[in-house]
Parts: C-alpha cells; sequence; structure tokens
C-alpha cells in the first residue's frame, strides 16, 4: 500500500498483520478522495481506522487534523508507526470504541469537515443505528462523511447522500452534512 497524492504521494504504508484488518485500498482511495474534493485544513475524523490509510491520505493531502478512532491494539500501533515513517503532523490516535467516540462528539458539540468510516463489512448492519444517530450531529454542515461497504450493500443514514459508488468488492456512499 502506499500513499497516492499529496505530500506524501508514493510512500509505502504498513498494514496490520492478520484477517481482522481490510486496509482500503489504493484505487477505492483515490477514488473517495475523488469524490470527496481538496482536504486543505480540513478537520477530518477516521473511525474503524485500521492502518490508518484514509487518513494518512487526507493529512497527505493537506487535512489540517486527523483524529484516527481505532479499537485494536495492534491496528492502533500501526498508524502510530505509519504516522512515524511519513512524519506526519496533526494526528490523533485514539485506541477507544467508534460508537463511543462518535456519542461522545455529538454530546460535546464536536464537528468536523470529514468523516471517513470503513468498519469491517460484516459489522456495517449493526453499527448503521449508531451511524443514524450520531453522524447528523458531528458532520459539520457543509462537511462530508464517507462510507465504504461491501460494494452488495448500500448504507441509508439520515444525511443527503451525495453519491454511490461500487469500485470492485467495495462501495463507496458519499453523504453531505446535515441542512442547516
Amino acid at each position: 500500500m502506499r500513499i497516492i497524492a499529496g505530500s506524501r504521494k508514493g510512500a509505502r504504508i504498513f498494514a496490520p498483520k492478520g484477517l481482522d484488518t481490510r486496509p482500503t485500498g489504493d484505487r477505492v482511495r483515490e477514488a473517495v478522495f475523488n469524490l470527496v474534493g481538496p482536504v486543505d485544513g480540513a478537520d477530518v475524523l477516521d473511525l474503524y481506522a485500521g492502518s490508518g490509510a484514509m487518513g494518512l491520505e487526507a493529512l497527505s493531502r493537506g487535512a489540517g487534523r486527523v483524529t484516527f478512532v481505532e479499537a485494536d491494539r495492534l491496528a492502533a500501533e500501526t498508524i502510530l508507526r505509519n504516522l512515524d515513517r511519513l512524519r506526519l503532523d496533526g494526528a490523533v490516535v485514539l485506541r477507544e470504541d467508534a460508537a463511543r467516540k462518535l456519542a461522545t462528539d455529538a454530546a460535546g458539540g464536536r464537528r468536523y469537515d470529514l468523516v471517513l468510516i470503513d468498519p469491517p463489512y460484516r459489522m456495517l448492519a449493526r453499527i448503521l443505528p449508531t451511524l443514524a444517530s450520531y453522524l447528523p450531529a458531528v458532520v459539520a454542515d457543509d462537511g462530508i462523511a464517507v462510507v465504504e461497504s461491501d460494494a452488495r450493500e448500500e448504507p441509508d443514514l439520515p444525511l443527503p447522500k451525495r453519491t454511490s459508488r461500487r469500485y470492485g468488492a467495495a462501495r463507496v456512499t458519499v453523504f453531505e452534512g446535515p441542512e442547516p
């Protein structure tokens, strides 16, 4: 795996060992950021961060800050290794449950310009009610939420849907922030 664009373009990144983490492939990551557009100075929340590939891509492309949320210890350590290897600033790695982080941020009024959500595909149906409850409060009015899922599933959330596209075995669904 490598960074697709930005200040660290072409740099290789680590992926956690084992089968529990499925890093977002280069092609899908490139597609996501083509759909999202410029992220210069953006405040980004990367939920179910895994290797951190999505958030690392955002930092390389100029995001101001990325909060990586990953419950798995080895995956969180991999994100830290990747940040160190790429010498990227503006990142916080939280070893925490993504649903709990969303609930805390929603209750505290914390909002993000870009929320990246890439859970293990088998979890998506179970976490959609949580996402539906908290995402509208966490995505900025002019912000974007991106959900990566199995190509056969198209998530539905109480946010305006910009697009949903299939890339091989993956689907990327882009939602816009709530109407002000």
